[in-house]
C-alpha cells in the first residue's frame, strides 16, 4: 500500500488509541474511565498523524510499529489537556465540545488520569522495544527520548510554568511569548515530526529539515490557537472563546495585536512548507496538515 492521506492516518490512530489502555477492571477501574473519557473525547489526532506521516515520507512501511510511538503521544497530549483545564490551571469547563475531566470525575480523579497516561505512554514505547525487526531498537529509543525530552522540563513543563508565571506580568515581551509557545506548544509537535523521521531511518538532510518544518509547524499551530480564541466560533471549537483575555494569557493577539499576528502566521506558514519543498509529492501529507491549519484563520 502507498503512503496514507490525512484522514487515513487519522482514522489509524482512532482505531488503535484504546488498545493501549490498561485492561483490568480493578478498584482503580475510575481513573481508567476517566483516561479513556478524554483519551477518546475526539480532536484531529495532529501529533500521531503527523510521527506517521514523517515515518512514511522517511521510507517506512511498517505503520503497525510505529503506532505504539503515535498512540504514546496522544496519550501525552491528553494528560496535558486535563492538567491544562484544571481549576488551579485554566479552570474550563469545556474540552471539544464535551465537559472537561475534572467536571466529570472530580479534581482527584482528573489528576492521577492524567498521571496514568503519561506513564502509559512511556510503557507503551518500551514495551515496543524488542518488538519486530523492520524498525531498530535504536531508532525507537531516539524516537521515544525526543518525545520524552519534548514533554519534560525543557518542553511542555518549562512552557507551561513560563505561561502561568506570564499571567502576573504586566511586561512580559514577545522573547517571553516565544519561549512559552515554542515549548508548550511547539515541542511536542516537532518531536512528533522528529520521532517519525527517526522511526523510518530518515537521512541527515531529511531529519534537519523535517526539525524545521516542525518547529514552525509548532509555532504556527499557537498563533493560530492564539487567533481563533479571539476570532472562533465556540460550537466549532469545541471550547470557550475569549478564554486567553479572561485569564489574562500572554498571546499573540494581546502582545502584537490581531493583525500583526496574522502576517507573523504567514511567514512561519511559509518556512515550514519552504523546508519540506525538496521532497515533492513525498511531503504532500505534511504539506496537507499545513494547508489546513492555515486555512482555518486566512
Amino acid at each position: 500500500m502507498g503512503r496514507r492521506n490525512v484522514e487515513e492516518l487519522r482514522v489509524w490512530v482512532e482505531e488503535c488509541l484504546t488498545h493501549y489502555l490498561p485492561k483490568e477492571e480493578t478498584l482503580s477501574k475510575s481513573v481508567r474511565e476517566a483516561m479513556e473519557y478524554s483519551l477518546m473525547a475526539g480532536g484531529k489526532r495532529l501529533r500521531p498523524v503527523l510521527l506517521l506521516a514523517a515515518y512514511e515520507m522517511a521510507g517506512g512501511s511498517a505503520l503497525v510499529e510505529a503506532e505504539p510511538f503515535a498512540c504514546a503521544l496522544e496519550y501525552i497530549h491528553t494528560y496535558s489537556l486535563i492538567h491544562d483545564d484544571l481549576p488551579a490551571m485554566d479552570d474550563d469547563d469545556l474540552r471539544r465540545g464535551k465537559p472537561t475531566s475534572h467536571k466529570m470525575f472530580g479534581e482527584a480523579c482528573a489528576i492521577l488520569a492524567g498521571d496514568a497516561l503519561l506513564n502509559r505512554a512511556y510503557e507503551i514505547m518500551l514495551e515496543t522495544m524488542p518488538g519486530f525487526n523492520n524498525i531498530r531498537a535504536s531508532q525507537k529509543i531516539a524516537a521515544a527520548s525526543v518525545i520524552a525530552g519534548a514533554a519534560g522540563y525543557d518542553g511542555m513543563i518549562g512552557g507551561q510554568i513560563a505561561d502561568i508565571e506570564g499571567e502576573a506580568k504586566d511586561n512580559a515581551d514577545l522573547k517571553t511569548l516565544k519561549f512559552i509557545h515554542r515549548h508548550k506548544t511547539a515541542a511536542l509537535i516537532r518531536a512528533a515530526v522528529i520521532a517519525g523521521a527517526e522511526l523510518g531511518n530518515a537521512s541527515i538532510p531529511m531529519k534537519r529539515d523535517l526539525e524545521i518544518f516542525g518547529q514552525q509547524l509548532g509555532l504556527a499551530f499557537q498563533i493560530c490557537d492564539d487567533i481563533l480564541d479571539v476570532t472562533g466560533d465556540e460550537e466549532i471549537l469545541g471550547k470557550p472563546v475569549g478564554s486567553d483575555e479572561k485569564n489574562n494569557k500572554l498571546t499573540y493577539p494581546a502582545l502584537v495585536g490581531l493583525e500583526e499576528s496574522k502576517e507573523m502566521y504567514r511567514e512561519i506558514h511559509e518556512k515550514a512548507l519552504e523546508a519540506i519543498k525538496p521532497y515533492g509529492r513525498k511531503a504532500d501529507v505534511l504539506r496537507e496538515i499545513a494547508e489546513d491549519m492555515y486555512n482555518r484563520v486566512r
